[in-house]
């Protein structure tokens, strides 16, 4: 009986082994093996080793991680929500429904909590109301809404404007 303890023991020792080091030998095992995985591990080693014309020291160094609740504007909620919520105010005047149905009144008198309080759902409602129609630069055209028309008569006009300065 002791022998088998024995040699469990040592197999569970030489596993934990193995596997340390096997993660030392590839310090992103998640990450598939490619330039980008390359590219981070050669600055990384770059800016951590001593004698390295790159090397940064320790109390200098500074890693942030987008999307994962690390970085100050992702708290108390995403920055997507944020965008999601203004989103219903800048649409509301389209929709006059909105004002007497959740989560949308809620939101729209300011009420965070009772808007969210329908969970999952309520969510998703306001992210596909908000952001159905959309492709990669919507975000940026909603901001300019607020802008200038840049349309070719408005153009002109400031230009004609522009040039009595000149």
């Amino acid at each position: 009986m002791k022998t088998h303890t024995a040699c469990a023991v040592a197999l569970a020792g030489a596993l934990a082994i193995t596997t340390t080091i096997a993660r030392a030998a590839d310090p992103l095992p998640s990450w598939n093996d490619g330039k980008a995985k390359q590219s981070i591990i050669e600055f990384v080693s770059k800016v951590t080793k001593a004698d390295s014309p790159d090397f940064v020291p320790v109390a200098e160094r500074i890693a942030s991680f987008d999307n994962d609740g690390t970085l100050w504007c992702e708290q108390p909620v995403p920055v997507q929500l944020f965008f999601a919520l203004d989103r219903v105010k800048a649409l509301a005047p389209q929709h006059p429904e909105w004002e007497d149905k959740e989560p949308f009144a809620s939101l729209l008198k300011g009420d965070l909590k009772t808007a969210l309080a329908g969970g999952d759902h309520a969510l998703i409602e306001l992210i596909m109301a908000t952001h159905a129609g959309m492709n990669r630069l919507s975000p940026l055209r909603s901001r300019r809404q607020a802008r200038p028309s840049t349309s070719s008569a408005n153009l002109e006009r400031r230009r004609r404007s522009s040039r009595r300065w000149i």
